[in-house]
């Protein structure tokens, strides 16, 4: 790939996701990079955020305001101290630009729509380890999005969920 890429993870701020993300910084993020830090939360009925957001998600929001928490509070995220530590490392360390962009909506969906709004090269995220059944029944949002994403996807594993 070349320089200045456009990598998206999608977080959701479990283990996997956290894992993912560190995975992308160590072995995928070069200088000149953006990285794409991409949430979905659930949509949460006729609220007028979800109206206005629904189609599109959140503005674009720079590393910089990520760590005010006012914008945290608007957008009702939980930002973990690990998770900011790890972006503001990347930042920093490996001199790239850090983007959130928040989705409000079905998971699965709304990942595949980032994927072609930001027109990402390529995207990391974790899996939950769900087991055949509940895969099933459940469905999958990492199934789904490696088989409809335009773009090659990453699925880093938790170790310690599945047996290694």
């Amino acid at each position: 790939m070349a320089k200045d890429r456009k990598i998206g993870v999608a977080v959701d701020f479990s283990r996997g996701s956290n894992l993912a993300l560190k995975w992308a910084i160590d072995n995928l993020i070069d200088k000149e990079d953006t990285l794409f830090f991409i949430h979905v939360k659930p949509s949460q009925g006729n609220e007028s955020r979800d109206l206005l957001w629904s189609a599109t998600g959140s503005p674009l929001i720079p590393l910089e305001e990520l760590r005010d928490p006012d914008v945290v509070q608007k957008y009702e995220i939980n930002l973990d101290a690990e998770l900011l530590g790890m972006l503001a490392t990347a930042s920093s360390q490996k001199k790239v630009k850090v983007i959130a962009k928040i989705y409000w909506g079905d998971a699965r969906d709304k990942i595949c729509d980032a994927v072609a709004e930001l027109n990402l090269d390529c995207l990391v995220m974790g899996s939950r380890g769900l087991g055949t059944i509940q895969r099933t029944f459940l469905g999958s949002v990492t199934n789904y999005v490696m088989v409809h994403a335009t773009c090659p996807v990453t699925i880093v594993k938790d170790p310690s969920s599945h047996g290694f």
